[in-house]
């Protein structure tokens, strides 16, 4: 199969494995349109053409949040797509605040393959968090998250200078419009 067939097939597993969930922000969207932005993003942005990473964009949130195995992932995609994926995904049996300081802690010895989904997914997020915040997140909420991504990607520096640059600059923006919301 060729790596434009493998990406597709990855996408269309992705968009099935999520197909009725939906995104936290105001317009419920499609849960499948944030994997897509992480990967649309490394490539645009950060010029990523290594198919184990764009896979491994795409798939990064199925084992998290639904009931994907990383064995399925490895028997479909292959065991490299498996340990980004891997690497990239929480222990949902601790807590929320363990499991986001292991994301601090875990970025900077995380292989840079892992690096550049994380740096994709924290982009992506921010500028959810800073656009389309949940409703109930309030204006605190919203700056936690901005800082703890900031935590996260610093563990992630020296990997894509091209999406470093875009982390600061919709960091910036974030906090801009959060204290004009103030």
């Amino acid at each position: 199969m060729s790596d434009a067939a493998t990406l597709l097939d990855v996408i269309h597993f992705t968009a099935d494995k999520h197909r009725y969930q939906r995104r936290k922000d105001p317009d419920a969207t499609p849960y499948i349109n944030h994997p897509l932005s992480v990967a649309e993003l490394l490539a645009r942005v950060g010029g990523v053409t290594d198919g184990v990473v764009l896979m491994a964009a795409v798939l990064h949130d199925t084992v998290d949040d639904t009931k994907t195995s990383f064995d399925e992932i490895e028997a479909r995609f292959g065991k490299a797509v498996r340990d980004v994926v891997a690497e990239v995904t929480d222990d949902k049996s601790l807590t929320k605040d363990v499991r986001k300081q292991q994301q601090i802690d875990h970025a900077a010895h995380s292989s840079s393959r892992a690096k550049l989904v994380k740096l994709g997914d924290k982009i992506c997020n921010v500028i959810d968090v800073t656009d389309h915040a949940p409703p109930d997140w309030q204006r605190e909420r919203r700056a936690e998250y901005l800082d703890w991504s900031e935590r996260v990607v610093a563990g992630c520096r020296g990997t894509n200078a091209a999406l470093e640059a875009e982390f600061d600059r919709v960091l910036a923006r974030g906090r801009g419009v959060l204290d004009v919301d103030e």
